[in-house]
């Protein structure tokens, strides 16, 4: 299941993270959101021990989603040793996601 995220333990979970980290921002009033809402939580379940998995709800997480400038949703955050190194804006297929996170293992 995909960690949830929030601005409190963000940093903790994702920027001190010794694995590679796939975020996703969404919220509940996104469409396309809940289109890649599922994929998500597949990929926690693939990638589990490997990397880590979580979701940022940008409407309860401010703080986060402004650190990071995120503008549209949803939003994929690929993070690795703390720095983003890929992003993905807008719905795509797991094979797309699943390529990118595979990428910086």
């Amino acid at each position: 299941m995909a960690l949830e995220l929030t601005d409190l333990n963000f940093d903790e979970n994702v920027m001190n993270s010794d694995k590679p980290v796939l975020v996703d921002f969404w919220a509940t009033w996104c469409g396309p959101c809940r289109m890649v809402g599922p994929i998500v939580e597949e990929l926690a379940n693939d990638y589990e021990g490997k990397a880590v998995v979580g979701k940022v709800d940008v409407d309860n997480n401010p703080e986060v989603a402004q650190k990071f400038g995120i503008r549209n949703i949803p939003t994929l955050l690929f993070i690795k040793g703390g720095e983003v190194v890929d992003k993905q804006v807008g719905a795509v297929s797991k094979d797309v996601l699943a390529q990118k996170l595979d990428a910086i293992l």
